[in-house]
């Protein structure tokens, strides 16, 4: 059943307390949450930082580099040659630089590189965690990136404690969308699909993830279009708020 933004977030705003959300998530069939890392992580200040070491092409420059970053994990699925996020992004990063004929001095390539190693949450997020916790449902990271990213990620945004895993596409050494990747959810949950939402951040992972046969939010913070794959979300939100009234919705079987 598909629903539209206005009522899911009408249907959430019903609820009157944390109680009643609580109450309606132990009959779900939803009782975990997957989340890709940039739900939660906000990559934008990449931009910024970029556009200081190379005023007037960053934006340019971050363009291609994330392009490019997503394109060689996929191309590396394809070839079974699987090296961590972090590397991935390096090499992504280097390119871009000479597709743009940028010079990327050491200095330069180490500031980019720790722009994602220090990401922080964005500012719906750590708000919209504690309810979906308060709600009784878990909560886990399946995602691209490393667990040391995560785990750093996690320390600098003040959210320790609020996710049981950090699931990191290293343990099974092939990167979403690839079915194996999105198994990780149900291996690490001990449940079945149906049983866990996940909300992601790209269309073509929401494409992925709903091909699998996740009950899926694509979290489209970017407001892009609906990726053409053959396979949909079930709803398309844009923030924390979002993810709550899905996953309350389809607690109360909505």
């Amino acid at each position: 059943m598909s629903m539209n933004r206005r009522t899911f977030v009408a249907f959430a705003a019903g609820l009157a307390s944390a109680s009643a959300l609580a109450r309606a998530s132990s009959n779900s069939r939803i009782k975990a949450i997957a989340f890709d890392g940039f739900v939660i992580f906000d990559p934008r200040p990449v931009i910024g930082l970029a556009e200081s070491l190379f005023p007037g092409k960053g934006e340019r420059l971050v363009g291609a580099w994330r392009t490019r970053q997503f394109e060689y994990t996929w191309l590396r699925n394809i070839m079974g040659n699987y090296v961590d996020f972090g590397q991935v992004t390096e090499q992504a990063l280097v390119f871009a630089c000479k597709l743009e004929k940028l010079e990327l001095s050491a200095d330069k390539r180490m500031q980019l590189m720790r722009a994602y190693e220090v990401m922080t949450a964005w500012p719906d997020v750590l708000q919209g965690l504690q309810k979906l916790r308060t709600a009784g449902f878990r909560l886990a990271f399946l995602a691209n990136l490393t667990s040391s990213m995560m785990s750093r990620g996690i320390s600098q945004s003040g959210l320790a404690g609020l996710f049981e895993d950090t699931m990191s596409t290293d343990r099974v050494g092939v990167f979403k969308p690839a079915p194996r990747a999105y198994q990780m959810g149900i291996d690490g949950f001990k449940l079945r699909k149906k049983e866990i939402a996940f909300a992601a951040f790209g269309g073509w992972d929401a494409a992925g993830a709903s091909s699998f046969g996740y009950p899926t939010i694509w979290v489209n913070r970017m407001n892009l279009p609906v990726e053409e794959l053959g396979s949909k979300p079930y709803v398309v939100g844009r923030d924390m708020q979002d993810v709550l009234a899905f996953v309350t919705a389809r607690a109360a079987g909505i």
